[in-house]
């Protein structure tokens, strides 16, 4: 890498290996200044987004099922990979290769290891440890994917880097409770947490699907109708949000986009179309300022094609409709949209659907129904004294989960079981939905109704690097013990609260620690690995916990050291 000051452009971020299909990838890099971006003999022009500069290289002609190794060249001189470098050279790998699929998902990464204080307590980086293990594996036993489901990055819980260095900018002290403002300080949170070595490497090689969570924008994000009239109302949440959502389009979105959907995107033609020395910034600016207004402006889900397996990744936080009323994780258009994927899923014959949202949709049985309770109570009571302490503890507990709104619970639960049950044609294996948030991870199965053709799981694995404090440990143990329940489904139903369309049951865990989740699925069977690092008692580092999910057996849960 070249220095800063030099005459050869700087490569700050990247490359990160995005959107990988049988033809052709797209590769994302953040550097210093305008430059020409080259991989693989493919080039792209960079583009300008507050004094900062991008580039989304699209590389075509590949074939299918093949390995390519590649370079990133700036203005013709080699700046990655480094010389230095441990790690085996970046490549490109296209889906068509005989042999399993793997896919590596998780959440919640507060930032690298080398940014955050020791004093935290955070058990080590699972993201990491689980690049370093993959770079010692033959190549074919590499993940094929890498799903990241959201809280990427945190702009409410700063390190102490970074608020020194918010500080500096600033010309006064940011306190510990600090948060970012503006795209500016955005850019330093992205910077902090992509820059350690070993997930460099990582998100070089492994193509990655994003979504964000409310840590991007701010903790409780668009929980409810009130949450949103108080920050709404505030001084400062116009330049945050628009920050939020413009560093997310940059540094997330763009690498969601197939190279069809980038052609027919409105913003990035847009951007593209700008003169070479314009400031993409006022562009997306707008548009981010026009989806905090109207959600339906802009569409965050989207979809990837892995042969057999097919994910369906839903944005479960700036979709929502929050009229009290008329509550929705997503509005009915976008819901529409997502049962359409799921049918076209099934029509084309895949074996493994998978459902990647940022927040869980079954919870342990107790946090369900105290969920729904509240839920309940906010909109019975509404504008009186128990809809206003309903409302507290929805914020201060943060039940903003798929239970907590109700009808889209159910509306989900229906659209997997319609494709469980073959109403779509022939049914996949598996139905797996795939989660992240609550700082540990569990597996749960559908168990009732009973005529389910297809296994449907919720899968949910969070942190990659933060921890979950004590009492949510003891909190979300006994969230699935059978007195809890008891306890929690008579207070729901003293409050005449719908009780879920669906059972389901514990079927691993609870895990706690730093944890990557892997699922290896082949043919009609799934397997679940999740790889936890930390002090937790049932875990230890590079534990290996594994879940297999055969077709017809039951699932056995196992732990080996």
């Amino acid at each position: 890498m070249s220095l800063p000051g030099s005459d050869t452009p700087v490569l700050l971020l990247g490359p990160l290996l995005r959107h990988v299909d049988p033809v052709s990838a797209t590769v994302w890099v953040e550097t210093d200044r305008a430059c020409d971006v080259e991989v693989l003999g493919r080039r792209a022009r960079t583009f300008r987004v507050g004094g900062h500069w991008y580039a989304l290289v699209l590389v075509d002609g590949l074939e299918p099922g093949s390995t390519t190794p590649y370079e990133v060249h700036l203005d013709g001189t080699r700046v990655w990979p480094e010389a230095s470098a441990p790690f085996p050279p970046s490549r490109i790998r296209t889906p068509g290769r005989p042999g399993p699929f793997r896919l590596a998902f998780g959440s919640c990464r507060y930032a690298a290891p080398t940014t955050v204080d020791l004093a935290d307590g955070i058990p080590p980086d699972a993201l990491d440890a689980y690049s370093v293990r993959v770079a010692a594996l033959p190549e074919e036993e590499w993940p094929d994917a890498l799903v990241l489901l959201g809280d990427q990055v945190y702009a409410d819980e700063l390190t102490t880097a970074t608020r020194d260095w918010l500080s500096r900018r600033r010309g006064e002290p940011v306190p510990e409770d600090g948060q970012v403002r503006d795209l500016e300080e955005y850019t330093r949170l992205y910077s902090e947490s992509w820059s350690d070595p070993q997930v460099r490497w990582l998100l070089s090689t492994i193509p990655s699907s994003m979504v964000f969570d409310d840590h991007e924008m701010i903790d409780d994000w668009n929980t409810s109708a009130a949450w949103r009239a108080r920050v709404g109302a505030s001084d400062w949440w116009e330049a945050r949000i628009s920050g939020g959502l413009v560093s997310y389009w940059v540094y997330q979105h763009l690498g969601n986009l197939s190279p069809q959907e980038l052609a027919e995107n409105a913003t990035w033609q847009a951007v593209q179309a700008l003169p070479a020395d314009a400031d993409a910034e006022p562009v997306l600016r707008e548009m981010a300022l026009t989806a905090d207004r109207d959600p339906r402006s802009v569409r965050w889900s989207y979809v990837r094609h892995w042969g057999d397996a097919r994910l369906l990744v839903v944005d479960s936080r700036a979709g929502r409709v929050l009229d009290e009323h008329d509550r929705r994780m997503v509005d009915d258009e976008e819901f529409a949209w997502v049962e359409a994927a799921m049918r076209r899923a099934v029509e084309d014959g895949v074996e493994h659907l998978l459902v990647g949202t940022s927040l869980p949709w079954l919870l342990p049985h107790a946090i369900d129904s105290i969920e729904r309770w509240d839920e309940a109570l906010a909109v019975r009571h509404h504008g009186r004294p128990l809809g206003r302490l309903a409302e507290a503890l929805r914020q201060a507990a943060d039940l903003e989960h798929w239970a907590a709104f109700g009808h889209s619970f159910d509306r989900l639960a229906a659209a997997l079981l319609a494709v469980a049950r073959g109403e779509h044609g022939r049914p996949p294996s598996t139905a797996l939905v795939l989660s992240g948030d609550v700082h540990h991870a569990y597996a749960a199965e559908v168990v009732s109704p009973g005529d389910l053709t297809t296994r449907v799981h919720q899968l949910t694995v969070s942190p990659l690097h933060n921890q979950a404090p004590h009492p949510i440990q003891v909190g979300f143990r006994i969230g699935w013990s059978r007195w809890a329940r008891r306890l929690t489904g008579a207070i729901a139903r003293t409050a005449r609260v719908r009780p879920p369309s669906v059972e389901w049951a514990k079927a691993a865990g609870p895990y706690f620690g730093n944890q990557v989740g892997e699922l290896v699925l082949e043919g009609r069977q799934a397997r679940f690995v999740l790889h936890v690092t930390g002090t937790d008692p049932d875990a230890r580092d590079d534990l290996r916990t594994v879940l297999d999910l055969p077709l017809a057996d039951p699932v056995a849960a196992e732990v080996t050291g």
